[in-house]
């Protein structure tokens, strides 16, 4: 290690010499590697944080690139996974820094190996029930878990540590209806809140790793910062009648694996992600459609269009259908194309 690369780090009080030792040994996993979850990963590679362990489902494009500071052009023309442009990323930003680069959709069935061996989880996910998913592995297993959401100009983010403070649905006992709240499809998302909200996120995976809880902000942050609109809600004690810190039903987690379909925000598409899934053969898949359409490949996905309508299949099985928002024709698509 460069002895000197952290020199200025270990000058700041909060972190010192035995801070960046901690930090060096520490492993985040980081959910989700968009706009918010690639701005964690390159703050806390510049730190030294050791270890990373990166899970998104999803790959790069064009659009992505107004605020997924992590990622370039090129990232996009050739499609890769965001987890695997964020490891090949952090590699150039610091070598020393350990990736785990994973490509899958964390679930009930997997969350739980996601969250083997890490000592924080940082929210970079853009879904309540993503969150609820977290929420739940997080106070089962202690876990202490920074929950962040940013959309148009707005943020809003809170640091839960079970037993300590409330856990996410001691603040919000239910997920919002659909359509109740402002999504990056209706409201669009400028870059400087996700900035900001990562840059709190990431201070307070960074006091946490380095044992400096008496300086956690302790309450719900929420911000409008383009009218520099600020509000800080103090937290009180976790509520005992909460379902899961409380009375530790982990609904979420316990869930029965099924078939799930979602709408992609933003994205005018839709992910299957079948259940009991095997894996799939992607060279075997473009033989079989090569006579109906055009193929493009990498070794991390399969892209083809049909039906006017793009897929793309992963290895995992999940596919991502664009062009539509009805989840009806795209479990059509995917059973017609791709198998039941």
């Amino acid at each position: 290690m460069n002895k000197g690369r952290y020199s200025r780090q270990e000058l700041f009080p909060g972190i010192g010499p035995q801070g960046q030792q901690r930090l060096a040994e520490a492993r985040v996993l980081i959910l989700g590697c968009g706009a918010l979850g690639s701005a964690h990963c390159e703050m806390l590679a510049r730190a030294g944080v050791g270890r990373l362990r990166i899970v998104d489902r999803d790959f790069v494009e064009y659009t992505n690139l107004q605020r997924q500071t992590l990622f370039k052009e090129s990232d996009a023309e050739y499609r890769l996974p965001k987890a695997i442009a964020a490891a090949a990323r952090i590699a150039e930003i610091n070598s020393e820094v350990k990736v785990e680069p994973v490509v899958a959709d964390a679930n009930s069935s997997n969350i739980e190996e996601f969250a083997g061996g890490c000592d924080l989880i940082l929210d970079g996910t853009d879904n309540f029930e993503i969150r609820y998913l977290i929420n739940d592995v997080a106070v089962k297993h202690g876990l202490s878990w920074i929950y962040g959401a940013a959309v148009a100009s707005y943020g809003a983010t809170m640091t839960i540590r079970p037993a300590e403070t409330p856990c996410l649905r001691c603040i919000f006992p239910d997920i919002p209806e659909a359509g109740s709240t402002p999504t990056c499809d209706t409201a669009g998302v400028i870059m400087p809140v996700i900035s900001a909200i990562s840059a709190i996120q990431v201070s307070e995976a960074l006091k946490l790793l380095c044992g400096r809880i008496e300086d956690l902000h302790r309450s719900l942050l929420q911000f409008d910062i383009w009218k520099a609109d600020f509000r800080k809600i103090t937290l009180s004690a976790p509520d005992p009648d909460c379902p899961v810190c409380g009375r530790r039903l982990f609904e979420f987690l316990s869930a029965e694996r099924r078939d799930f379909a979602a709408v992609l925000c933003g994205r005018n598409a839709v992910q299957i992600s079948p259940a009991n899934a095997a894996r799939i053969d992607l060279n075997n898949l473009a033989d079989k459609i090569k006579f109906l359409t055009w193929t493009e490949q990498n070794d991390f996905l399969l892209r083809f269009e049909i039906d006017d309508c793009e897929i793309t299949v992963f290895p995992d099985s999940r596919a991502i259908i664009r062009g539509t928002e009805d989840i009806g024709l795209a479990r059509r698509i995917y059973a017609k194309y791709i198998g039941n």
